[in-house]
């Protein structure tokens, strides 16, 4: 029998159009959805071209942040209608049935928010227009989000008979609680740029223009660190938020003599005692 996902990952990488751009620059990297007329659906192709582009820059040691944006007008309108009608639901209708769609949502979406998540990398969401559904979800899924006033954060699963999925149910009721949470998607609420600064789902409010900007900026302050804490900061409060107190403060009490084994440590330490060793 033909296995549906792996001819559909294979007809996606024989696609030549170039969905998703990357500009590096030292020790950052600009990752931009680029389907601005269709404002940046996930496609079967954007998907696996993001994926793909991720994999890489995570892998790459000499990265430390990573900005994820969209081509102006949108940030993502999330999943693709067509990819809807056209894959997922043969998939569902094919000889391997729900295992086929399921190897789809839990490698493609989910494994594009597992490598944003488990990287020791700082992800920066730069949301300049509309996040909606999965794209939401990848948002969401970043270390620091910046919101222009042209974001519009958009639950849509219910409207299209879909729950919340890649992550958001999770990271949405600890932000908002359940009740707020359940309001959200329950009434299919658009979130404004300021209302996500507002509820706290975005760290800043930042004038359109100077958003791309602003997270650069962010990423300097990152690449500004040493690069042990870059790279222990991010699991470190990550897994805090599944954690009872004790076992945070535990893990803390691991983690931090390493740091003081390092050269920046006892070299910052110095310069603030006014160079006394």
């Amino acid at each position: 029998m033909p296995d549906q996902y792996a001819t559909l990952i294979a007809e996606c990488r024989a696609d030549e159009r170039t969905l998703v751009q990357v500009e590096r620059s030292g020790a950052h990297a600009i990752v931009t959805m680029d389907d601005p007329e269709r404002l940046n659906p996930l496609s079967a192709p954007l998907t696996v071209q993001l994926r793909d582009r991720l994999t890489e820059l995570t892998a790459d040691e000499e990265l430390k942040a990573i900005v994820l944006t969209g081509r102006d007008p949108a940030f993502s309108a999330g999943g693709d209608l067509t990819l809807m009608r056209d894959s997922a639901q043969p998939m569902l209708r094919g000889p391997h049935g729900t295992p086929e769609l399921w190897r789809w949502i839990r490698m493609e979406f989910g494994g594009i928010a597992r490598l944003i998540t488990r990287t020791d990398k700082t992800f920066v969401a730069a949301v300049n227009g509309a996040a909606a559904g999965v794209g939401l979800a990848f948002a969401l899924a970043c270390d620091l989000i910046l919101v222009s006033e042209r974001a519009r954060l958009v639950p849509a699963f219910s409207k299209i008979g879909l729950l919340p999925e890649v992550g958001t149910s999770w990271l949405l009721t600890r932000r908002l609680g359940y009740q707020r949470t359940y309001e959200l998607f329950a009434a299919g609420r658009h979130l404004s740029g300021e209302d996500a600064a507002g509820l706290g789902l975005a760290n800043a409010l930042v004038d359109h223009d100077s958003l791309l900007d602003e997270a650069l900026a962010w990423c300097e302050r990152v690449e500004a660190m040493p690069a042990h804490v870059s790279r222990m900061m991010k699991p470190l409060l990550r897994h805090a938020a599944d954690m009872t107190w004790e076992q945070a403060i535990a893990m803390e009490e691991l983690a931090e003599p390493h740091s003081f084994t390092t050269q920046a440590h006892e070299d910052a330490v110095a310069e603030l005692l006014g160079g006394v060793r």
